[in-house]
């Protein structure tokens, strides 16, 4: 351990920030500050509780295939060793842990959950990703079949050039495939096309994942029926179990913030920076908005996770080139919205072999690929944890998400009509009955989203900026504007840290967590 007996600022209590702080109290005498805008702990990993039922935003499963990820997390909260509430009434094959902790009398525990996610299209389920079931070729019919076969061939020998998303998954998964099951879904999310999306999205996101690679993945499977967390070999959308914390992602970081807090650093919630001096290529402090008052403090390091429009704009004491302030202002975002509906029942019931209580559906969410609702996906949050239900016997508590831009029309619908809107939409699809709603609550997340199109292909003369600022180190999503999953967040604040230990001016292994060397030259759109 070095002796510093310095201070490091971080912006943001997310799963980027909270890891910094609790890595530099772990590894070095460095004293993190955390100051934190929102009432919340977790950035978009925080988990809403609404009248007893608990939101986890956007739905995070936790897996990852680095080592040093997944030991921090169980090490944080250990792995259950006995049957959790659902798996009591309906018994289920897992894996438990020897001598683990029990989820009916403990909370600080991991649960053990199956991996399932299927696509809502045609009014009928397919797996997700498309299998090669009897059930997936009856629900397409003969010639969407036939089609979809050829066009797979086709796009096998006829490999494209890779200068969009659209490209991407064609070559993965054939034309006819692709605009069944990604076209439309892609510009829901992104509110643009595919073909004006980079391929860069497809490059961190599935990576792997392709038409051959879920044949392969099926022929392991027949193979090998151990059923494990530890999956490092299978493309992350393929994998068949993932760990969770008992209520949800955002327990997970209040412990983690419990324990920083503990261990003597400071999180300051309501805290908003709202000003970085920079002087002589270093920062010196930082500006705190806290109950309307500005207060400055010092710093040696400054980790940031705020978005980097926000980062740029915050900068004083040292020019700002003005194109590198522009790239910075018109980086794209998607914003997202949730609508928490309790339900005395689903509509559509389970008739998959895996066995369920009341013949509830399995899932933990559904991708809705009807082009007639705007309704992304739908979470099903009595599968996520049995313990995010108030009531899990007798209700089901569920997520519609929604993605939107702030400032568009779903972005400033009142809240009420929103409800309605949604709640329209899952009739409209024979979901739900409108007499089996219980509750409701809506939920808005600004910038949940950094997108892949615009300037974010000027992105590297910003961060060339940034990194002559000798004590600055971006990690995070948002921080780097990259759509990052959690276990990438967190690598990027460890390997931040790594820098400092090591003594490293460097910082460019910080900004490669999470990229593929084929997407790393400069492109122009």
């Amino acid at each position: 351990m070095i002796q510093t007996n310095k201070q490091a600022i971080i912006v943001g209590a997310g799963p980027a920030g909270l890891t910094a702080a609790y890595e530099l109290l772990k590894r070095s005498d460095i004293h993190p500050v955390v100051f934190e805008e929102s009432n919340d702990i977790g950035g978009i990993s925080k988990t809403v509780e609404h009248n007893g039922n608990r939101i986890d935003i956007g739905g995070h499963r936790f897996f990852s295939k680095n080592d040093t990820v997944m030991q921090w997390w169980q090490e944080t909260m250990p792995v259950q060793g006995k049957a959790s509430k659902d798996d009591l009434l309906v018994p289920a094959k897992k894996e438990l842990v020897e001598n683990g902790p029990d989820p009916e009398t403990t909370d600080r525990v991991m649960l053990i959950r199956r991996r399932i996610s299927r696509i809502f299209y045609l009014r009928n389920f397919f797996e997700y990703p498309i299998s090669l079931k009897f059930e997936t070729f009856r629900n397409m019919g003969f010639l969407r079949t036939m089609k979809a076969g050829f066009g797979y061939m086709w796009s096998v020998i006829f490999k494209r050039k890779e200068d969009s998303l659209e490209d991407f998954y064609i070559n993965r998964f054939g034309k006819p495939l692709y605009k069944m099951f990604f076209e439309d879904y892609t510009e829901k999310v992104w509110g643009v096309h595919p073909s004006k999306l980079g391929a860069d999205w497809g490059a961190q996101r599935v990576k792997g994942l392709s038409l051959l690679g879920v044949i392969t993945h099926i022929i392991k499977k027949i193979v090998s029926s151990k059923q494990t967390i530890e999956q490092k070999n299978a493309e992350t959308s393929l994998i068949e179990q993932f760990i969770y914390p008992k209520s949800g992602p955002g327990q997970l970081w209040e412990t983690v913030a419990s324990d920083i807090e503990e261990k003597g650093g400071n999180i300051y919630k309501n805290s908003k920076v709202t000003g970085i001096r920079v002087e002589n290529n270093k920062v010196i402090h930082v500006e705190v908005e806290e109950n309307g008052t500005t207060q400055t403090k010092p710093c040696d390091y400054l980790f940031s996770s705020m978005p980097i429009k926000d980062l740029i704009a915050a900068i004083k004491g040292t020019d700002v080139p003005e194109e590198v302030m522009k790239i910075a202002e018109e980086l794209p975002y998607r914003d997202f919205i949730t609508v928490g509906l309790l339900v005395n029942k689903l509509k559509i019931k389970n008739k998959t072999k895996i066995k369920t209580y009341k013949e509830r559906v399995p899932d933990t969410w559904i991708y809705i690929q009807e082009r007639d609702v705007k309704i992304g996906r739908l979470q099903v949050f009595n599968n996520w944890s049995p313990y995010m239900v108030k009531d899990y016997e007798n209700k089901m508590w569920i997520g519609l998400e929604y993605f939107c831009t702030e400032g568009d029309t779903m972005w400033n619908m009142p809240a009420d009509q929103f409800i309605q809107m949604a709640i329209d939409e899952l009739v409209k699809i024979n979901i739900v009955e409108r007499t089996d709603i219980c509750d409701s609550i809506q939920l808005k997340v600004k910038k949940a989203y950094p997108s892949y199109y615009g300037s974010y292909y000027q992105l590297d003369k910003v961060i060339a900026f940034l990194s002559g600022i000798e004590n600055l180190y971006c990690i995070g999503r948002n921080g780097q504007h990259r759509y990052n999953n959690m276990d990438h967040s967190m690598l990027t604040a460890m390997v931040a840290i790594d820098c400092i230990l090591a003594g490293k001016r460097d910082r460019s292994a910080v900004w490669e967590v999470n990229t593929e060397e084929e997407y790393h030259e400069n492109k122009n759109k």
